[in-house]
C-alpha cells in the first residue's frame, strides 16, 4: 500500500506482547517489594530488647544491648517494705551472675503506694550507696495500666502478668523473650534456680561453639 508521498506503507509489528509487559513488570516489582516487606516484619517481630527506653541519667538507650544475655526486669521502689530485701537479694544475684550473661534491669516506679517519691538522681544515689547496687538502672517510669512504657507492656501481654505492687519480676531470656514472672511476695532466691538455669545454658553453648 502507498503513502501520499508514494512510499510504502510498513505495517508496524504487533504491538500487543509489549502493552502486557508493562504490566507484567509493574505487578512483578510490586509482589517483590510486598515479599520483601513482608520478610522485614517477620524479622522485626518484638521482643523485649527490641524496645528503647530511658536510662536513670536521662539518656534514651536501646535494650538491644543486653541481647544475649539473660535479664531480670523488676519494677523498684525506695520506701517500700520490699525494698530491703529485694534489693539486697538483686546485688547479690548481679554479683554472682553478672554482667556478662546476666543483669537485673531495674525500673524505678512511684505507681503503688506512692513508695518511689524521689528523683532519678536520688534513686540512684539511693541504690548505689546503700546497696552498692551495680545493675543498670532506668529512669523512674510507669510499668501498668495504659500509661505503661512499651517495653513493660510487652513483658505484660507475654505472660498476663500486670504489676499490682512494687518488686515485680519478668524474666527474659537471650533472645528477649519473656520465659517466666513473678509477684512481690516471690523471693529473689526462689527465683535464683531459673535465671541460674538459662546462664548455665549460655556458657554451655559457647563453650560448644569454641
Amino acid at each position: 500500500m502507498l503513502d501520499p508521498e508514494g512510499s510504502v506503507e510498513h505495517q508496524p509489528a504487533s504491538s500487543f506482547p509489549k502493552v502486557l509487559l508493562i504490566p507484567l513488570a509493574m505487578l512483578l516489582a510490586i509482589a517483590a517489594l510486598l515479599l520483601l516487606a513482608f520478610s522485614a516484619t517477620r524479622q522485626k517481630e518484638p521482643d523485649f530488647y527490641t524496645f528503647k527506653v530511658v536510662n536513670i541519667r536521662g539518656k534514651l538507650v536501646s535494650l538491644e544491648k543486653y541481647r544475649g544475655s539473660v535479664s531480670l526486669v523488676v519494677n523498684v521502689a525506695s520506701e517500700c517494705g520490699y525494698t530491703d530485701s529485694h534489693y539486697k537479694a538483686l546485688q547479690q544475684l548481679q554479683r554472682d551472675l553478672g554482667p556478662y550473661h546476666f543483669n537485673v534491669l531495674a525500673f524505678p516506679c512511684n505507681q503503688f503506694g506512692q513508695q518511689e517519691p524521689d528523683t532519678n538522681k536520688e534513686i540512684e544515689s539511693f541504690a548505689r550507696k546503700t546497696y552498692s547496687a551495680s545493675f543498670p538502672m532506668f529512669s523512674k517510669t510507669t510499668v501498668s495500666g495504659a500509661g505503661a512504657i512499651p517495653a513493660f507492656k510487652y513483658l505484660i501481654d507475654s505472660t498476663g502478668e500486670e504489676p499490682t505492687w512494687n518488686f515485680w519480676k519478668y524474666l527474659v531470656d537471650p533472645n528477649g523473650k519473656v520465659v517466666k514472672a513473678w509477684d512481690s511476695t516471690v523471693s529473689v532466691e526462689e527465683i535464683r534456680p531459673h535465671v541460674t538455669e538459662l546462664v548455665r545454658k549460655i556458657i554451655l553453648k559457647k563453650k560448644d561453639e569454641l
